[in-house]
């Protein structure tokens, strides 16, 4: 089968032929029509999680995938060959098998019947991203008075955050560019601001009474989460995708903060698709690449140059 992989850590991610996965005890074997990309497909491709869980190289890339069911492992309830399906891949050791390739197992907990009448395209956009966006919005418990600052709503997750915060009645800030505004305003963004000039002037300005909440999807570290939690109220509430928060550094500001770690299982994603398929949640897909281009599907994530989600489309129908 056709698969985009790395052969070592930071090895480039090439597209090659290798054979296709063996279903297991517990596992559904996929052939994907198309897989969502993330940040976390770049950073495994680093090598950056290997301490973390161990890794098996070759590694395949990718961890969101929609398509239909081939095999059933022993033990699979509930999920037939034939099934249109949306699944992830869990973090689980070892890292090897991804959605960037024409066939994938996927751990039974974290597969889901497709809606009908969703598009491929469009499921596989939504698993992780969706995940991350909704245990972000639940750690800061977003609610009907709050003003909620997302940094980094112009991508994936943060399209996903802006709705769903906006969903629940609080006025969203969001930050981006000047050509993300209008999208992002048609997603529930009441203000969108630059994050490019002084993102805490901005913020004041159109809303001085302060934060009730911050969903950050960029910073990396505490250090470069402190000046946007800086706007927060006392009893402001931070979600961090990235482990940027200190809560002992929080706690001194009168703050509270959650690192959140996403879990796309069934339980998860299915609501998530049911949202999307009612229209209540927008998936706001910005590129769609052939598997050849998935790589460069990748540098634009690691670039930060994507606008909402980036699908691969790996076969016909999708």
């Amino acid at each position: 089968m056709k698969a985009v992989m790395v052969s070592s850590p930071g090895a480039a991610a090439t597209l090659v032929e290798i054979p296709a996965p063996d279903v297991q005890a517990g596992q559904v074997l996929v052939r994907v029509l198309a897989a969502g990309l993330n940040p976390i497909d770049n950073a495994i491709a680093a090598g950056m999680m290997t301490e973390m869980v161990g890794h098996e190289y070759p590694v395949v890339l990718g961890r969101d995938a929609a398509g239909i069911v081939e095999a059933v492992g022993d033990g699979v309830d509930g999920i037939s060959v034939g099934d249109a399906v949306v699944g992830h891949v869990l973090f689980a050791p070892p890292i090897k098998v991804g959605t960037l390739a024409e066939y994938v197992v996927l751990p039974a907990e974290a597969v889901v019947p497709k809606p009908e009448g969703m598009d491929f395209v469009t499921a596989a956009a939504i698993p992780l991203a969706g995940a991350a966006a909704s245990a972000s919005v639940d750690a800061v418990a977003v609610q009907q008075s709050d003003t909620v600052l997302v940094v980094g709503a112009s991508g994936g997750v943060g399209s996903y955050a802006v709705q769903l915060a906006a969903g629940r009645g609080a006025t969203v800030i969001a930050t981006g560019l000047s050509e993300d505004a209008d999208r992002l305003r048609s997603l529930g963004a009441s203000f969108v601001v630059d994050y490019r000039g002084d993102l805490a002037h901005q913020v004041r300005t159109v809303h001085p009474g302060g934060l009730d909440a911050l969903i950050d999807l960029v910073s990396y570290s505490p250090d470069a989460l402190a000046d946007n939690a800086a706007l927060l109220v006392a009893g402001g509430r931070v979600a961090s995708t990235n482990g940027a928060v200190d809560t002992d550094a929080l706690a001194a500001r009168k703050v509270t903060g959650t690192n959140v770690m996403a879990t796309p299982v069934s339980d998860v994603i299915g609501p998530l698709l049911e949202l999307a398929a009612t229209r209540v949640l927008t998936v706001d897909i910005g590129q769609v690449l052939p598997l050849h281009q998935a790589p460069e599907g990748l540098q634009a994530l690691a670039a930060g140059e994507a606008q909402g989600k980036v699908v691969v489309r790996i076969a016909d129908g999708a």
